[in-house]
């Protein structure tokens, strides 16, 4: 994206001509849910508001800011379309495990054009914040847990939001957020305090920030969290320091809903004003709430308060955008061209995505059902469930149907026999009893769990990741059975399976998969759709175990398996099961080492097999990597198996000695390949100066001679490793 110049001469015409209370108000954005408190507000010189829920709206408020205010300022029109408007797609997290960075791109373009049709002009999305504690709600809405993954994808959200251009009539503001390290609040607990180091805060948590400042996002929202002590709303040296002047950031950082009024309670302000203070002087650009100016349109501050200069930074950053989308010239939409409802291309768009995100976890010969006529049983809580859309969805958006409904129209040959059997919260030993009692009488069972949305989300963080109610024990009860038999299990977050596990034979992780999530669904039961999708964050085996992660560091003392040290080829710290009888190793004693399922993984109904890597050229210096040099990965992978499916294929870096300890794997770099039954292809990848290096406590990042090991393969259970040395 590029941004209008800094001294435009509309904006230097605009910025002599207007007051300082006029200024001030155009850098705030606040929500008033009734048209004419939202009309009042507009005539008071506001320079943004939230969406009105109409084009009509819209266009109304965008006239009353042309002609009945001074300057005749457009409005910036936010609303948070976190992965759609009207047509819903898979949550974040859903869309991360496609490891296809184009569905992410899919979806933020078909939610850009709806959404600007109706006058919305600027989203808060992506979230890019990487977490790696499920214990955290919010997690559904970024891309998992690693800092590479969550910069590709967040970077593609950012181009489908704002397309070719800012000015094209689909195209609206992305907003990366939460600025910064807001996914390691402690205890997973929303809102939390975060304590971070320097180089992690660097090697995790800012990486996919510079790479959506890179692909040109036009605004950044501050975090409700400190680091280091500060919050993020008044920190000078993440907002302007790191973001603005190392980043070259542009555009204009937001505040988070009342981020600005909650520096009182943190405890760092001693009043409203004195937040306000804190805040802009720190590199706050726009503050979400509406309380830079009083209801009469006074100012709270005065330029005492705030340097003159840096109000008219922002002031310019503003105008920028709304210069850059094309708002002076023509504010307002055509109210017959708005969408209201999704059409049939934006419901292909979510299918196909909601298919590209299954994640099969376990398959012992069950799936898939395939399409002949045979008696299948469908119990649980989400078997006529239409919850579906997931955390962060307009109330206006069309809702889902049933996996139940889908069974029907996509399986129409299947004998289906529908019951709840269990509830999301309640006990119901009775409906579960009569599924037992059944069982025998049909030749699969499917079991439809999962958590529901209302669990997932800001301010939904949990202590217990098991599925609620009765619903682990309705799993055992069928497992137990011996019918053959299916869990689908759909949720937000990484959830715990270790009590029912290996009593099932089957697992498909769904998650929240949106409009056409249970069409999905059904469709890779039958085996019309061969699932492919990979875990983006790790499955705990236990909710005392988070957080876990699959690039730890090397510890001291790691435990061991067949006498290989914790980073080798075998590594219990990711794959399990160890050694728990070595006891003066990092481990906990009551529980198998490594996570239940590690990051990166995934089934097929399909096999693929590896050859060997290779990397060239075998050897680098680092004059020629810090000069643009670079290596290339090659691997050929060929599908082994009866048909066609999609392989995931990943390369993980190991930094074998380094100044710092250094994770024991680190993602690189990714690609989703199809492949038909006996096809191969053969991938190459390239790595460089970003890739082999890491940031140290001086924030100084270095590449550093040695060997490294370049894993290659389908994850982290199943790769092959070939060596590079960096001299």
């Amino acid at each position: 994206m590029t941004l209008a110049p800094v001294h435009h001469e509309l904006v230097e015409n605009l910025m002599e001509s207007m007051t300082w209370e006029q200024k001030l108000a155009q850098l705030q954005i606040a929500f008033r849910p009734r048209l004419e408190d939202a009309a009042e507000l507009v005539r008071s010189g506001i320079g943004a508001i939230f969406w009105p829920r109409s084009a009509a709206a819209t266009n109304e408020l965008q006239r009353i800011a042309r002609e009945e205010t001074p300057h005749g300022i457009p409005l910036l029109v936010g609303l948070d379309v976190i992965h759609g408007q009207r047509t819903t797609f898979p949550v974040p997290i859903a869309q991360a495990a496609s490891f296809d960075p184009a569905t992410a791109e899919v979806d933020a373009r078909v939610t850009a054009q709806e959404a600007a049709s109706g006058g919305v002009n600027w989203t808060f999305s992506p979230m890019i914040d990487v977490s790696r504690d499920p214990r955290w709600g919010r997690v559904v809405e970024g891309f998992g847990e690693d800092a590479y993954v969550n910069s590709v994808f967040g970077a593609a959200k950012v181009r489908g939001y704002q397309g070719e251009s800012l000015g094209d009539p689909g195209s609206i503001l992305a907003c990366a957020k939460h600025f910064v390290a807001y996914g390691q609040a402690e205890g997973g607990r929303d809102y939390n305090t975060v304590d971070v180091s320097s180089q992690r805060l660097r090697n995790v948590y800012l990486d996919p920030f510079r790479a959506a400042v890179d692909a040109g996002v036009a605004t950044v929202m501050a975090a409700f969290n400190t680091v280091s002590g500060r919050p993020a709303h008044a920190n000078h040296h993440l907002l302007t320091s790191i973001l603005k002047d190392e980043f070259g950031f542009e555009g204009v950082v937001v505040g988070d809903a009342d981020g600005v009024v909650n520096l009182l309670d943190h405890g760092i302000a001693e009043d409203l004003n004195d937040a306000l203070r804190q805040s802009f002087a720190a590199g706050l650009d726009v503050e979400m709430g509406g309380n830079v100016t009083t209801a009469d349109g006074d100012a709270r501050l005065g330029p005492d308060d705030v340097p003159v200069a840096r109000v008219d930074d922002a002031v310019r950053r503003v105008l920028r955008l709304k210069l850059g989308l094309g708002l002076f010239e023509d504010p307002y939409v055509v109210p017959e061209h708005e969408v209201t409802l999704p059409s049939p291309d934006s419901r292909l768009a979510a299918l196909a995505t909601a298919e590209k995100g299954l994640v099969l976890l376990k398959n012992q010969s069950v799936l898939p059902l395939g399409p002949a006529p045979q008696r299948v049983l469908l119990v649980g809580p989400y078997a006529n469930s239409t919850d579906h859309l997931g955390a962060w969805v307009q109330s206006f958006a069309e809702p889902a149907g049933s996996l139940a409904d889908a069974i029907r129209q996509e399986c129409p040959e299947w004998q289906l026999t529908v019951r709840d059997a269990a509830g999301f919260f309640g006990d119901a030993p009775g409906s579960i009893a009569q599924a037992v009692a059944d069982a025998a009488d049909f030749d699969a069972i499917l079991v439809a769990v999962g958590e529901p949305s209302a669990l997932s989300g800001e301010a939904n963080s949990r202590s217990d990741l098991r599925l609620p109610g009765a619903q682990e024990e309705l799993i055992l009860a069928v497992a137990a059975t011996g019918t053959p038999s299916a869990i689908v299990m759909f949720n937000g977050r990484p959830l715990v399976t270790a009590a029912w596990i290996d009593a099932v034979p089957a697992l498909l992780e769904a998650w929240h998969s949106g409009l056409e999530g249970p069409r999905a669904v059904a469709r890779a039961l039958s085996g019309a759709v061969n699932p492919g999708g990979r875990l983006p964050m790790t499955f705990p085996r236990s909710s005392s175990q988070v957080p876990i992660y699959y690039d730890h560091e090397n510890t001291g003392r790691p435990a061991t398996i067949s006498g290989t040290v914790d980073g080798g080829a075998h590594d219990v710290g990711l794959l399990g099961p160890g050694n728990t009888d070595d006891h003066y190793t990092s481990k906990y004693r009551d529980l198998e080492l490594g996570p239940q399922f590690p990051f990166g993984h995934g089934l097929s109904y399909t096999a693929f097999q590896y050859g060997g890597p290779s990397v060239t050229p075998a050897s680098i210096s680092l004059h020629d990597l810090r000069a643009g040099g670079s290596v290339e990965v090659s691997v050929s992978v060929t599908n082994t198996g009866a048909v066609a499916g999609d392989e995931v294929t990943m390369v993980f870096i190991r930094d074998l000695v380094a100044s710092l300890a250094q994770p024991v794997r680190r993602l690189r770099s990714f690609t989703r390949s199809t492949l038909n039954p006996d096809q191969s292809t053969t991938l190459t990848f390239e790595l460089g100066w970003k890739d082999l290096g890491f940031w140290d406590n001086q924030d100084h990042y270095a590449v550093e001679a040695g060997t490294f090991e370049i894993h290659v393969g389908g994850g982290l259970d199943h790769a092959k490793v070939v060596e590079l040395r960096v001299s």
